[in-house]
């Protein structure tokens, strides 16, 4: 029985699907109709992949219904999309021409399938998106408040910036209640709050951004958050290694925890100052930080323990 891959290029009114090996090409209406034609669709056929592009907020119902019809995704990263393209030498950009392109990605790469998270997390990283969001609108606000001469508008700039606070506090309190409500949230949650330097929101951002942690090895987490050196050598030439992909949010979100640890964590105090001794610069010694964080983030998950400091 032939298996077949799909690529699905996703818009805001509808989805564009071309599938290998016979390269039948449809278009399905992105609603709820559409999405239950579609899964009706595919599931006439024996699927061994279905490869598509997160798109923002317009993939998460797609994402969401098909995970739930039990169908293999690979969501793969856009610019790794865009660059197999020309790598393959089209360099046009239509619907069907994206939809063909991820098909053929995913026939020639075989990526990863993806591994759906629950309901409840994926709502709680809405309200972590919009948090996210929430903090643009205040540094900008706090800017203008800067130039700002018109006693009205200094007024208006100043109730903004206590109502997105405000705001900002209501989704905080929203993710608490929904952290207590689950046991194993709470867990995890408590373990991640133990370790020095990680706060509150750190720990939303590593609780919800990245779940997997705790059932990967450490140089998977590592690279996972974007942390672990990546070497560049080529013949006699050995450049300076350095830090690429990851989860971008997440690791800024661990920056400052890290400077924290850096000061108040006997451990990573004395890493930090070693570094820097040895003449490593102050940012790439922080980064390490990161990167010892996150491990110890995802071994104590593991074991399911809080952290102890043995130095106490």
């Amino acid at each position: 029985m032939t298996c077949f891959t799909y690529g699905v290029d996703i818009s805001k009114t509808h989805l564009d699907v071309f599938r290998l090996p016979d390269g039948v090409y449809r278009r399905f209406a992105y609603d709820k109709a559409g999405l239950k034609v579609l899964v009706h669709w595919l599931r006439s056929a024996s699927v061994e992949r279905i490869v598509y592009e997160p798109t923002g907020r317009y993939h998460r119902q797609f994402e969401r219904t098909l995970s739930q019809a039990g169908l293999p995704l690979s969501k793969i990263n856009p610019r790794q999309a865009r660059r197999f393209a020309e790598a393959s030498g089209r360099l046009a950009k239509t619907d069907r021409v994206d939809a063909q392109m991820l098909a053929r990605m995913g026939q020639a790469l075989e990526p990863s399938l993806y591994v759906p998270v629950s309901l409840e997390l994926e709502d709680m990283r809405e309200l972590l998106v919009a948090r996210r969001a929430l903090i643009k609108d205040i540094t900008a606000a706090k800017n203008r408040a800067e130039g700002l001469l018109i006693a009205l508008l200094r007024k208006q700039n100043t109730a903004r910036i206590k109502q997105i606070e405000d705001q900002m506090e209501a989704i905080e309190a929203e993710l608490r209640t929904r952290i207590t409500a689950s046991q194993t949230l709470k867990t995890r949650f408590d373990i991640l709050l133990s370790i020095p330097g990680i706060g509150e929101i750190a720990a939303f951002c590593l609780l919800i951004d990245m779940p997997e942690l705790g059932t990967l090895d450490n140089k998977q987490a590592a690279a996972l958050m974007g942390v672990a050196p990546m070497t560049r050598e080529s013949g006699t030439r050995a450049g300076r290694a350095s830090i690429k992909g990851g989860r971008r949010d997440l690791r800024h979100n661990l920056y400052m925890p890290a400077l924290v640890a850096c000061r108040y964590n006997t451990d990573f105090k004395a890493m930090y100052q070693r570094l820097t001794a040895a003449g490593k610069p102050a940012k790439v010694a922080i980064t390490a930080v990161m990167r010892k964080l996150t491990i110890l983030a995802n071994v104590l998950l593991r074991k399911n323990k809080k952290w102890i400091d043995l130095n106490a």
